[in-house]
């Protein structure tokens, strides 16, 4: 984990870093920049394009399109670290249990087949009919789609890393599975974790956009990205600006948090 730190601040990840935390600054400082509500309906500005007054003109129903994006920005991230960390902790305990009981790994394995027989979008359908679109469905599908990336790849890591002789060594002399797990398997799996943790984000805000573009996720008139695009296809000849916004920051996103994996899978792979 060392080389970690360095590895976010040049090349990739500082690159990556900066993406990410300039988006994440302009969604925090929203009040400041700019004076309207995101649910703020503007006398006599229906559909008006790029101007000093409007960055990215407004919509269908005379709202600031660049005041919906920094706010909807808000509401993805949140979602993000929010699912993202529950499910790392739920699939790694899980993919813990696996490599301490035979029995508890079949059950866990089958579970994470069973979750990745269904692509994410699917799932969200599915799980949309019957607790209804919102924030909710879009964490549990989150949640769901990292319980088998990282319970496998955790249990792969300490099946690894237990046949180390200095994990053997600690095994001879009486070490208890729980004293040996936490100090010498855990400190040596961190790393993968971190990088896939990174990727995991990359992830959520593809996944969050995707589910709110097809109405199952973050519901209008609530900001969102995939909301916010979803909504301009119907008026890309007033206003193109309206999903031009949204489609870069969410490129931006899952670019930054890309660039920060890739940094870190270096700096483990050179470590």
């Amino acid at each position: 984990m060392t080389s970690f730190p360095k590895a976010l601040l040049r090349g990739q990840g500082l690159a990556g870093l900066l993406l990410v935390g300039v988006i994440a600054i302009a969604a925090l400082a929203a009040g400041l920049l700019t004076k309207y509500g995101p649910l703020e309906q503007i006398p006599g500005a229906n559909l008006l394009g790029v101007s000093g007054e409007h960055w990215l003109g407004t919509d269908q129903v005379n709202r600031d399109v660049f005041t919906r994006l920094l706010y909807g920005i808000r509401v993805d991230l949140l979602i993000a670290f929010v699912a993202v960390p529950i499910g790392a902790v739920l699939g790694s305990l899980i993919g813990l249990a696996a490599t301490v009981n035979p029995y508890a790994d079949v059950v866990a394995q089958r579970i994470f087949d069973l979750i990745l027989a269904f692509p994410a979008l699917i799932f969200a359908i599915a799980l949309t009919a019957v607790t209804g679109p919102g924030a909710h469905a879009v964490i549990i599908v989150i949640i769901a789609a990292e319980l088998p990336i990282f319970g496998r790849q955790i249990r792969t890591a300490v099946l690894a890393v237990r046949e180390q002789p200095f994990v053997e060594a600690a095994d001879v002399i009486g070490a208890s599975t729980a004293w040996t797990l936490r100090k010498h398997v855990l400190p040596n799996v961190i790393e993968p974790l971190a990088v896939q943790f990174a990727l995991s984000l990359s992830l959520a805000v593809f996944v969050d956009s995707a589910m709110s573009f097809i109405g199952i996720g973050v519901r209008p008139p609530d900001p969102s990205l995939g909301a916010i695009i979803a909504e301009s296809m119907r008026n890309l000849d007033a206003n193109p600006a309206m999903a031009i916004g949204p489609l870069a920051v969410v490129s931006a996103l899952t670019l930054g948090f890309l660039l920060i994996a890739q940094a870190l899978g270096r700096a483990r792979r050179l470590g």
